[in-house]
């Protein structure tokens, strides 16, 4: 089924790292915002990384990823997909993710998962020129991951 990102990039001018992942779940976009899938285990990685709460609501996300100068958002601006499955994306029209890179100071791009990598480099390094790191897919269909080797993963984000 071809789905449309219909969430805006989430950035500011003094965020320096960018998270992406290639498109946003059924549940996140009912919800507005990333990784809202309630067993999705970004938001409580992150958390850990940082060694903070982060609360259930998009404003205290938000504020979280303000503090830590993080911007999210996704490689796909459309693509064919059934439900949230990466390996089912097909036909993808990425996103202009140069806008994001022109206004803020972006310096690190990390990817949440292969797919999200692959699509990043074959369709947008040669323009944003900034090496992506692949980090574990944080999806709760990723459960062969523990939580631990995830966080070991994630503990790059924090430079």
């Amino acid at each position: 089924m071809r789905q449309k990102h219909t969430i805006d990039p989430f950035y500011e001018k003094n965020s320096e790292i960018l998270i992406l992942g290639t498109m946003p779940s059924p549940k996140s976009r009912e919800m507005g915002f990333y990784y809202m899938h309630p067993r999705n285990r970004f938001w409580t990685l992150l958390g850990m990384v940082f060694n903070e709460k982060i609360g259930e609501e998009i404003e205290g996300k938000k504020d979280f990823l303000k503090r830590h100068k993080i911007a999210l958002w996704d490689v796909c601006a459309s693509c064919d997909i059934v439900s949230a499955s990466d390996s089912s994306i097909k036909n993808v029209k990425v996103n202009g993710i140069n806008r994001v890179i022109k206004n803020s100071n972006i310096k690190y791009i990390y990817t949440t998962g292969k797919k999200a990598f692959e699509l990043y480099n074959r369709y947008l390094f040669k323009k944003v020129k900034i090496e992506a790191i692949c980090l574990y897919s944080p999806s709760p269909t990723n459960c062969a991951i523990s939580l631990e080797k995830m966080l070991e993963c994630y503990q790059v984000i924090k430079k």
